[in-house]
């Protein structure tokens, strides 16, 4: 034995004198190797809290690495929480809490037992349930995505762009893609010139600049009723009044919407054109025109969420969507859009389409509260679009849905619930199960399955029978039977 290895402790004694790991060759990098075969050790306790690991130049040594490998496998391990670094001394295991995830985070704590609200929803969508067990879910499976469409723009941009994306990017957006922009808003309709949009991660800090920018205390908003229930709780600390219009097939309830607009003098209506969250249903024409006339009789701004615009079409859909901002040309309407539904959650790029001096103001608001939008999503979105590998993949998406569609409609059905209108693009049905639905919710979650209840679409959050199904996650078997089980312990059958 050496004297080097007589300075380690048992524990590293014994991991640095055994074979080689390692696997010269293989699809997973040596850094890569070094970091899980390390981060398993120290899982399994069978390296123990504060060993000294091997210094860089024995590890490099023993196992006929570079000892740049070695550096960047530690680095790694620091940065994801195994090892700490100690000037001088090297590098030791560090102290790991029970519990703690592999990655080094804190799991989410549970929701109180018997109490539903938007952020029960939001912890249990990001516990990282398989799709299959999230009928209740906002986002498609992920192997329903293109993961190369994605890796692929990423690696051609860090061979080309590696130098700009160490700055600040513009305040505005990624000019490229503002551009590109332009394009995409003028087949809905929408002239809007790059002056006119700005980008945003994500539709919802879209939503958040609209309403820090337009609103006060006291304000009151309008929303579709069902609704999307992120805007409820974001806009409640705003100190912001909340009101629901009635959301029928064709669109808002217009007598509803005149009469709020009337009593309230609202600063906005949010609402979706097509494919609503979570009815998926389209508006008519002639309700979007009667909804312009209502903004313009009684002063208020439309803003108009556009995230699902992508996944209208495919095969099976036949009514023609129109977009208020089509018809408005960005005067009243405040357009907003993104890609996380169709490209990847993760990637959070958004954008709103404006009046040009409305977006310079929003410019100005964005930068005092983030500064800019991060630009390598916005390369990434730039490439996709701008390569012409988008539509090719929309449509993927939207034949998948159309062939997922049938199926999952007629097992709501059979489980006895009422649809609110039988969709034909989109992937959400918005269904009736006669009875309360955050029990069944809260039920099914005991099971694994996390469901989407209607009281969280509604404003005021109150009980409602209704409940929100992700055509795509929606076909497992065993959350099929394990829900009509307890459909019938609720109906009393």
């Amino acid at each position: 034995m050496t004297a080097a290895s007589l300075a380690l402790s048992p524990e590293a004694r014994s991991v640095h004198s055994e074979r080689s790991f390692l696997t010269p060759g293989s699809d997973v990098t040596l850094v890569e190797q070094i970091v899980r075969w390390y981060a398993a050790q120290i899982d399994e306790r069978l390296v123990r809290p504060g060993t000294r690991m091997p210094s860089i130049r024995q590890f490099a040594a023993k196992h006929r690495v570079s000892r740049f490998t070695v550096v960047e496998a530690y680095d790694r391990l620091v940065a994801r929480g195994f090892l700490e670094s100690r000037r001088g001394a090297g590098f030791f295991v560090r102290d790991r809490a029970p519990g703690a995830l592999a990655h080094g985070a804190r799991a989410w704590p549970e929701a109180p037992r018997g109490e539903i609200d938007v952020v029960w929803l939001l912890r249990n969508m990001f516990k990282r349930l398989p799709a299959r067990d999230m009928p209740g879910g906002g986002v498609l499976p992920p192997d329903w995505l293109d993961e190369g469409l994605i890796s692929s723009s990423l690696r051609a941009i860090g061979r080309q762009s590696a130098g700009a994306l160490l700055d600040y990017g513009h305040p505005q957006g990624y000019l490229p893609l503002r551009q590109q922009l332009e394009l995409k808003l003028a087949e809905l309709g929408v002239r809007a010139g790059p002056a006119q949009i700005l980008t945003t991660s994500g539709v919802t800090q879209g939503l958040d600049l609209v309403a820090q920018h337009l609103l006060r205390p006291g304000d009151v908003v309008l929303v579709d009723e069902p609704s999307w229930f992120l805007l409820f709780g974001r806009y409640a600390r705003l100190g912001i009044r909340v009101m629901g219009v009635p959301r029928r097939a064709d669109g808002p309830d217009l007598e509803r919407l005149r009469a709020l607009a009337a009593e309230h003098r609202p600063k906005f209506f949010v609402t979706t054109s097509a494919l609503h969250n979570p009815t998926s249903t389209t508006m008519s024409v002639a309700k979007a025109y009667q909804v312009l006339r209502l903004a313009a009789e009684f002063d208020f701004h439309v803003v108009e969420d556009d995230v699902y615009c992508d996944l209208h079409g495919g095969s099976g859909a036949t009514q023609p969507s129109v977009r208020l901002a089509g018809l408005d040309q960005l005067d009243r309407v405040i357009y907003l859009g993104g890609f996380s539904k169709t490209l990847a959650a993760s990637l959070r790029v958004g954008f709103i389409a404006c009046d040009a001096d409305l977006a310079r103001e929003l410019t100005d608001l964005k930068m005092l509260v983030g500064l800019t939008s991060p630009e390598l999503g916005e390369r990434i979105v730039y490439r996709v679009l701008s390569e012409g590998h988008y539509r090719r993949h929309l449509q993927r998406l939207r034949d998948r849905l159309a062939r997922s569609r049938e199926p999952v409609l007629r097992m709501i059905e059979r489980l006895g619930f009422r649809l609110f209108a039988t969709p034909e693009a989109g992937m959400f049905a918005w269904a009736d199960a006669g009875v309360d639905a955050n029990p069944i919710a809260q039920a099914m979650l005991e099971h694994g399955f996390l469901m989407a209840p209607g009281s969280l679409f509604l404003p005021d959050q109150r009980p409602s029978s209704w409940m929100r199904f992700n055509l795509a996650t929606s076909a497992n078997p065993k959350m099929v039977d394990r829900l009509a089980r307890t459909l019938d312990r609720a109906r009393g059958a």
